[in-house]
Order: C-alpha cells, then sequence, then structure tokens
C-alpha cells in the first residue's frame, strides 16, 4: 500500500522542534577555557599553518575528507519544476539527511540564486576548498550537462550530478538482473526510452556502456520519435537519434523488449504492453505516477517484469540506493572524480547484491517475511545494512583501478570495519569470530531445520564457508522449505530422527544408561529421544556432530535441559553460566549471568566471574570484572551487597591476576573519573570495567534486554560457558544475523574444544 502523505502532516513535520531538518554539532569537546583555546584561538593557528605548507593536510586537520555539498538552483525540482532555490531547500535538506544516514556522510546543502550556468559554475568552483565533493542536483536539462561536465573538468574532487548517473546507475543493476531473469542480452534487445531529459540521457549513455547496441535504441520526447530527420535537434538528442521509419510511442513500442520511462504519468496503454515482445521489462520512472499504473500493467501482461520510482511496489529504482555509498567510496579513497569505471563497479556490485540472502533485518524493517531474487525483487531495498559495505569498496577499488584514487586502500579488512562505524556498527568482534571459524570449519547441527531463519542462516554458513550445518528434523518439511524459499542447500545433510532407528535405539540405550539412577526407564529415554534438541545433543555426545545450535522457537530452560543431562559441565566445572557480549556506540562489552542461574550463591558468583572472564579473554578482550550491586564497596546493606562483596573477596583469592572489583553500582563500574576521586583503590578506577556481573537472573536478564530495546545495542549470546561439548542456545525469535554469529561462535569453540579447551 502507497503511503498517504497528509499536507499538514509535512509541514507539521519540517515545523516542529527546530524548523528544518539538518543542524551542526561538534566533534571535539568544549566544555573548558582549554578546549575553546585548542578549537579557535589562539589553538587553532596551528593546524592553519601545516595546512598553509601542505594543502593535503586539510584533510587531516579539518572535515573537508567527509563533506559533500548539495547543490541546486531550484530549476528542476522534484516534479515541480523551476520553483526557486528557496522553494529547493526542503528537498537539499532531505539529501543532506540521506547522505548521513546511510553512508555517515556530512553534508551542507547551498542553494544557489543563479540561472546563467556560466555564473553557477563559476561559484561552484569557487566552493573547493571547503568540500571534499559535490552532489548536484535539481538542475534542469541541457544546462546540467554543461554545468556537470565543466565542473569536473575544472576540479579536483567527486562531482555528480544525482538527478542523471543516479538514476541511470540503479535503473542498470536492475536491467542486467531483469535480462538475466528472462534470459535475454542486453546487446540484443530493442529498448525505448521515453523521456530525453537529464536521466533519460544518462541512462541511455550507461546502458550504451553496458552493451545496448545505438541501432537498437528508440528514444522519445513530447514530440514523438527523436528522428535523424527532424529539425531544429539540439546536441544533447542527435546522438539517441534513430532513422526508423517510425513517428510515434506507440509505433515505437511495437516488438519492443524494454521500456524505460522518464516522462509523464499515464502514457502507455494496455494495448501498448500486449504490443510488446514476449517477457517484455517495463521501467516506468515517472513520479509520483508512473507511464501505466503498475496493477494494471501486470494483469495486462503476466508475463511483464515491471519496476517504478514508488516504494509501494516491488522493484523501486531509487536513488538512495547509490549515491550515499558511491560518494562514500569515492571520499575514503580521495577521488579526483566519479568517473565510468566507478559507476560501472556500483552497478555491478548493486546487480550481484540482489542475488545474495536477504538479512533478517530487511524482513522487520518492511514487515515481510521473504524475499529472494526474482521478478518482484531484482535490486536491493532501500533499508539493507549491506549496501555500504558492498557499494562504497566496490566504488573505491574502481577510483584505485581506474588512478583517480589519491588515497588508496590497503587493508580491506579495516575499511570493512570502518564502514560499519560510519552507520553505527561495530563488527570487528563478530568479523574476527567468523575469520577463526572460517580456518577450520566444523560441523553444526541445527535442532529447529523445519524454520525458514534456520535454513537461510544455513545458506550463508555453507556458502560463506563458515560451517558445515547438518539440518536436524522432517525431512518433508525441510525440503519443501528449502524450495519455498529459492535456497540451494545441496551440501548440508539432513538427519530426519524418524528415518533413523538404528541411530535412536542407540540413543536411547546411552540416555537410559547415563539416567537409569534418576528415575529414567527405557520407554522414558526412547520417548525422549523424540526431542530433537535431545537427539542433536547425542549427536554431539557420540561425535557424530562437533556442536549443538538450538533455542530458537522453545524455552531456554527446556532447550538446555537436554544438553546438561547428555553431555554435561566441563571436568572440574560445576556450574555452567550464560553470557551475552553487548555491542554499541561506546564499545564491546560482557554481560553474566543472564540466563542459567536463577540466584546463584557466593561461591557460585565465583564461579561465574571465572568462567567469564575465561570467555571474555577469549574474544580477545582483557577482562576488567565489576561484581554489580545496589551499593558501592560497603555503602549499603543487604544481602546482595553482602553476597557480592564476599564472592569478590573469594574471587581474587582464586583468580589473583583478574582485574576485578566490587560491590560496585553500574554507573560507577564505568565512570573512571568518579572512581579516582572518591574509590582511587579500586582495581577498575583506570579503566573501568568491560565485564558486569549480575547478582542473579533477574537483573542481568532485565539490563541486556532493556539495552536492546531502548539502549541502541546489538546482542551476541547467550555464550554458555562451561559445557563438556559445544552447545549454544540462541534467544527465542533470534534474527538470521544472531543465528550466523551464533554459530560461528559455536564452531570456534568445538575448534577450541579439540584442542582440550573450552570458553
Amino acid at each position: 500500500m502507497s503511503i498517504k502523505i497528509r499536507k499538514q502532516d509535512a509541514l507539521n513535520y519540517h515545523t516542529q522542534g527546530q524548523p528544518g531538518k539538518i543542524e551542526v554539532v561538534p566533534t571535539k569537546m568544549l566544555s573548558t577555557q582549554l578546549d575553546l583555546a585548542l578549537a579557535y584561538s589562539p589553538g587553532v593557528a596551528e593546524p592553519c599553518k601545516e595546512i598553509a605548507a601542505n594543502k593535503d593536510d586539510v584533510y587531516k586537520y579539518t572535515s573537508k575528507g567527509n563533506l559533500v555539498a548539495v547543490i541546486s538552483n531550484g530549476t528542476a525540482v522534484l516534479g515541480l519544476g523551476n520553483i526557486g532555490p528557496e522553494a529547493s531547500k526542503p528537498v537539499m535538506e532531505g539529501k543532506a539527511v540521506l547522505f548521513k544516514k546511510y553512508a555517515g556522510i556530512d553534508s551542507f546543502d547551498i542553494e544557489i540564486d543563479e540561472l546563467d550556468p556560466d555564473a553557477f559554475i563559476k561559484i561552484v568552483k569557487s566552493l573547493e576548498p571547503t568540500f571534499g565533493g559535490i552532489n548536484l542536483e535539481d538542475i534542469k536539462a541541457p544546462e546540467c550537462f554543461k554545468i556537470e561536465t565543466e565542473l569536473r573538468e575544472m576540479m579536483n574532487i567527486p562531482i555528480m550530478h544525482d538527478d542523471q548517473h543516479g538514476t541511470a546507475i540503479i535503473s542498470s543493476a536492475s536491467l542486467l538482473n531483469a535480462l538475466e531473469i528472462v534470459g535475454k542480452k542486453l546487446s540484443e534487445v530493442v529498448m525505448v526510452v521515453n523521456g530525453a531529459g537529464a536521466a533519460a540521457v544518462s541512462c541511455t549513455k550507461l546502458y550504451f556502456a553496458l552493451g545496448l547496441k545505438k541501432e537498437n535504441l528508440i528514444m522519445c520526447d513530447s514530440k514523438g520519435v527523436i528522428h535523424i530527420n527532424r529539425e531544429g535537434l539540439d546536441d544533447s538528442k542527435k546522438e539517441f537519434a534513430t532513422d526508423r521509419k517510425i513517428n510515434t510511442l506507440q509505433e515505437a513500442i511495437k516488438g519492443a523488449d524494454v521500456f524505460v520511462g522518464l516522462s509523464i504519468a499515464d502514457i502507455l496503454k494496455p494495448e501498448d504492453i500486449l504490443a510488446m515482445a514476449k517477457d517484455p521489462i517495463v521501467f516506468a520512472l515517472a513520479n509520483p505516477n508512473p507511464e501505466i499504473d503498475y496493477t494494471l500493467a501486470k494483469k495486462t501482461r503476466p508475463d511483464l517484469i515491471m519496476g517504478t520510482g514508488r516504494s509501494d511496489f516491488p522493484n523501486q529504482i531509487n536513488n538512495v540506493l547509490g549515491f550515499p555509498y558511491i560518494f562514500r567510496g569515492a571520499l575514503d579513497v580521495r577521488a579526483t572524480e566519479i568517473n565510468e569505471a566507478m559507476k560501472l563497479a556500483a552497478v555491478r556490485a548493486l546487480a550481484d547484491l540482489a542475488k545474495e540472502p536477504v538479512p533478517d533485518i530487511v524482513f522487520q524493517a518492511y514487515g515481510i517475511d521473504r524475499i529472494q531474487f526474482g521478478s518482484e525483487y531484482l535490486i536491493p531495498k532501500p533499508l539493507d545494512p549491506r549496501l555500504i559495505t558492498t557499494v562504497s569498496p566496490a566504488v573505491a577499488k574502481a577510483a584505485m583501478d581506474s588512478g583517480v584514487a589519491k588515497n588508496p586502500i590497503t587493508d580491506w579488512g579495516q575499511y570493512h570495519q570502518q564502514l560499519l562505524k560510519r552507520v553505527g556498527i561495530d563488527q570487528k568482534l563478530t568479523s574476527r569470530i567468523i575469520d577463526l571459524a572460517k580456518k577450520k570449519p566444523k560441523t553444526i547441527v541445527f535442532a529447529e531445520a523445519d524454520h525458514p531463519k534456520i535454513l537461510k542462516a544455513a545458506q550463508v554458513l555453507q556458502d560463506e564457508k563458515i560451517a558445515h550445518p547438518i539440518l536436524l528434523g522432517h525431512r518433508g518439511d525441510i525440503e519443501r522449505l528449502i524450495q519455498e524459499h529459492g535456497l540451494d542447500l545441496s551440501d548440508c545433510k539432513i538427519v530426519d530422527p524418524r528415518e533413523e532407528k538404528e541411530r535412536t535405539e542407540k540413543y536411547s540405550r546411552a540416555y537410559h544408561a547415563k539416567r537409569q539412577r534418576k528415575g529414567i526407564t527405557m520407554k522414558d529415554a526412547e520417548r525422549q529421544m523424540r526431542d530433537r534438541n535431545a537427539f542433536g545433543a547425542m549427536m554431539v555426545e557420540f561425535g557424530e556432530a562437533d556442536a549443538l545450535v538450538s533455542g530458537l522457537t522453545k524455552d531456554y530452560p527446556k532447550t538446555i535441559l537436554p544438553s546438561l543431562q547428555i553431555i554435561g559441565m566441563a571436568e572440574g566445572v560445576n556450574r555452567v553460566a550464560g553470557m551475552y557480549i553487548i555491542m554499541n556506540k561506546k564499545g564491546t562489552f560482557f554481560f553474566a549471568d543472564c540466563t542459567v542461574n536463577l540466584d546463584p550463591t557466593v561461591n557460585e558468583l565465583v564461579e561465574i566471574i571465572g568462567l567469564a572472564a575465561r570467555g571474555v579473554k577469549f574474544f580477545d578482550y582483557e577482562p576488567r570484572v565489576a561484581m554489580l550491586s545496589y551499593s558501592n564497596f560497603g555503602s549499603s546493606k543487604g544481602e546482595i551487597p553482602e553476597k557480592t562483596r564476599e564472592a569478590v573477596r573469594l574471587a581474587k583469592i582464586k583468580y589473583p591476576g583478574l582485574i576485578l572489583d566490587g560491590d560496585i553500582q553500574a554507573n560507577v563500574a564505568f565512570d573512571t573519573e568518579l572512581q579516582q576521586e572518591i574509590y582511587p583503590f579500586s582495581a577498575l578506577a583506570k579503566e573501568g570495567a568491560n565485564t558486569l556481573i549480575f547478582p542473579n537472573l533477574a537483573s542481568g536478564n532485565i539490563a541486556y534486554k532493556l539495552l536492546m530495546e531502548i539502549g541502541g545495542a546489538e546482542a551476541i549470546g547467550p555464550v554458555l560457558l562451561g559445557m563438556k561439548k559445544p552447545v549454544h542456545i540462541l534467544q527465542l525469535g533470534s534474527s538470521i544475523r544472531d543465528i550466523i554469529n551464533m554459530a560461528a561462535i559455536a564452531v570456534v569453540d568445538a575448534q577450541l574444544h579439540e584442542k582440550n579447551e573450552h570458553f
């Protein structure tokens, strides 16, 4: 369904609070007189002198390298036409917002009251010392061609007129994928382009670069087919003129394979669609209403593949898929221009990304449960978080390969992490775990393989060679879901317990032997083996799988119990614990125990401290452990403060080298200045805590869930600590990414067990 926008709602949105959509926020502390002296006079003179001696140092000491100007004269704003620079400002502010949201690029909108292209060029050229890149926007044709061409020649920073090239790049990626689906080649198809403005011209030029034959193009404008014999053709249209003996759009579209509309609403009729070739492709990109209604077109031609500029229909050709990430890649290598090679790299990257399994976060964002490459999914969704790590590196590499990069990237892994941080995601830890897993993949049995999320995660694990998934469940259900979701899990083994009579008998006997003095009869054992969590645990126990992952659809206690009964705890461990890895903009933190121990005793807390410290060390962090309470070092009395203080006392004896202190309140555990002032004796006063031990299950569980829901944190886990063999329990309803992360942890845990180690 389309989103209905009321006039007053839109006006209210732009006026509520502070008018407009953007503000300037300092990046440095400005709380003291010294801060101000460093930021401005006299301290600011020092970077000024450095830049004067070496102009390139402007990228070192200022924001230029991450600053883009969005510039317009308001002559071609949306579908509103020439409404002037002031009226264009809400659009330009909006563009600046998109740069920031999607690529972490700071942007100023600049509206210029100048219609003369030469004067406009002069003004923009003068801004080069300020900005790292220029995004030209909503400038009418044909002036926009001259403006962009001359500015590119004159300036040494990346420049792009998004109305031209953005649409061209996104539609090209969509076109390549559409042609692949229908089995046609771009070099062989006949294409009709309706419209001859900036976007149409740029699109067509990029189609030529990708393989479209000039003789197979028919371009139309408001007067009909652009023909070589037409009088008064301007230079921007001459190169697209045809010699075919046709005059109207209706004549042109007969037998055409592809229609690209960048014109006006409802210019195409059902009979025009019917006249096209078999498996036609129609990109009706007029906004807000396309050249033909989507529903009408699909009803007319069931074999039609269609894209529009609208978000309420499949295959939205949306420029936001391109410009933030193109500029991101160009800025990061300090490209002197955005050239053809960089545009083509963006096209290929977008086209390829649409063929990859879609992450769960996209399903959640759009309120749908299924997206896969096909006629209704040609191009990634705008809220796909993988765009920045796919398109930007492709553009950056193309800039380097084509010789326009002044600051080449040398460490692509590090660059990947930098891109994630740009949009508020730090996946250094998860990347490290996945890299370790890939070095020696292990066999992971998934006890809930009859769930689409598990199968989609298994697809990634298989394709990326992170793990060898075993799919445990009813074979028919699993195979049906694989087919339904368009997956290829041919390398994954399916184990259906109903087909495994001999194995089930073996497992039942083994379970009975373990539990016969716990009141379990042989019949009970046979019945228990119908539980896939028990069956999967037995596969791990017998070495038929290296690790078990479960818990997506069952409560934690019900999921973990069979593994505790069958596999049990590691030697020397009297208590298992669950640890969450919490990641937010302030860093990575570890929470224990949030899942297993309801109200641990003093001695149990000591063991949890040891298990957590060991787990944190595995993730390559030095544990700095805070034993939490509502008290600070004896400031309050009560059962919890007394329990936690005693646990700290005993743990310091048992783990003498561990940075540990408490009892301590959560805020104080992080506040090093406060500790140094009031509690200078604290072991956490120097660097603060990164590992939090909670006094009971309720406090730990509440804390991590609040951080996830309203604190903007991402949680990985729970990582199960202290098991004899690798077993890891998912959160109920985990995302596909959560499952992949947990499986990678399970693989690395299995690698450790192979060395007689454990979390």
